[in-house]
């Protein structure tokens, strides 16, 4: 299964209370790094929100969840008034204006101003929680589902590439006895146009150095076994981004192997198609999770 890390979700539900809205974005991260901007009323959930992404299966990605509760706008709050400290707030300003010449007289409103005289009374949202961790794992659910949906169709992408990096190196391979011999013969000629005596062993000699130099046969066989590789990871149901990251950088170092190694120009178009092929994948293995 191979899942994006790139993706959005939203979810609404209602209630006696009002109107919840639960948003999350996903975009790619080494790690599961999830920040929240949740009504302080339901700051208490955090916790309770992060165990809900890796009991879900999260596990890389940068996740930015917003949810916002609109109260029923029919609603109306009835304060609370102290008496206490509103009859000590006005005794306290009737002592002061005693003690001035010119003293201002203080009204209803200046009292109710005056913190811990007037108050709201604590709302009881309960109910709105349970509401609200709810939609969170329905969201993230969601969530899951347009990951997966994302990181499906990415599939051909790696998998047709796959397919011709495969045939490329099994070129290469096909090509390499002929292209030795030319060189072998190649040599030869040099040595003959230089008029200079063919020693058997100097020959043997100069021939053992050029399949050492030209030998790729190691990186060929390391390339079908990355391939391979990269093709069973696909078919893993768990994360695989790290893996799949891992597994670009080895195909790249024998890409960069086999066109240092070249000895023909057929051999380093194919070195470069291979690594073109190698970064186009690369760069959609950054948002696979």
């Amino acid at each position: 299964m191979i899942r994006s890390m790139t993706a959005f979700a939203r979810k609404d539900t209602r209630g006696d209370w009002g109107t919840l809205t639960c948003e999350i974005r996903t975009v790619n991260h080494r790690y599961l790094e999830p920040s929240f901007r949740l009504p302080e009323a339901f700051r208490e959930l955090e916790n309770r929100f992060r165990e809900e992404l890796r009991k879900q299966g999260l596990k890389r990605g940068k996740v930015d969840i917003s949810m916002r509760l609109q109260s029923v706008e029919s609603e109306v709050q009835s304060f609370e008034i102290s008496d206490e400290m509103a009859q000590a707030v006005n005794e306290a300003a009737n002592h002061i204006n005693r003690m001035l010449d010119n003293p201002a007289h203080i009204n209803a409103l200046d009292i109710l101003r005056w913190p811990g005289v007037m108050s709201l009374p604590e709302k009881d949202y309960s109910a709105a929680k349970e509401a609200a961790a709810g939609l969170f794992a329905e969201t993230v659910k969601e969530l899951m589902t347009v990951r997966e949906r994302e990181g499906e169709r990415l599939r051909p992408l790696f998998e047709d590439r796959l397919t011709t990096m495969g045939k490329l190196v099994a070129e290469v391979r096909e090509k390499m006895p002929q292209l030795l011999a030319a060189q072998e013969q190649n040599l030869r000629d040099r040595f003959e146009k230089a008029k200079v005596e063919l020693d058997p062993e100097r020959v043997a000699q100069e021939m053992v150095m050029l399949a050492q130099k030209s030998d790729v046969a190691e990186e060929l066989d390391r390339l079908d076994a990355h391939i391979s590789e990269v093709t069973d990871t696909l078919q893993n149901d768990d994360a695989i981004g790290r893996r799949l990251d891992f597994l670009m950088q080895e195909l790249n170092r024998e890409a960069n192997t086999l066109s240092s190694k070249s000895i023909d120009a057929a051999v380093t178009r194919a070195a470069v198609d291979l690594k073109v092929l190698i970064e186009q994948m690369r760069e959609q293995v950054q948002n696979v999770e």
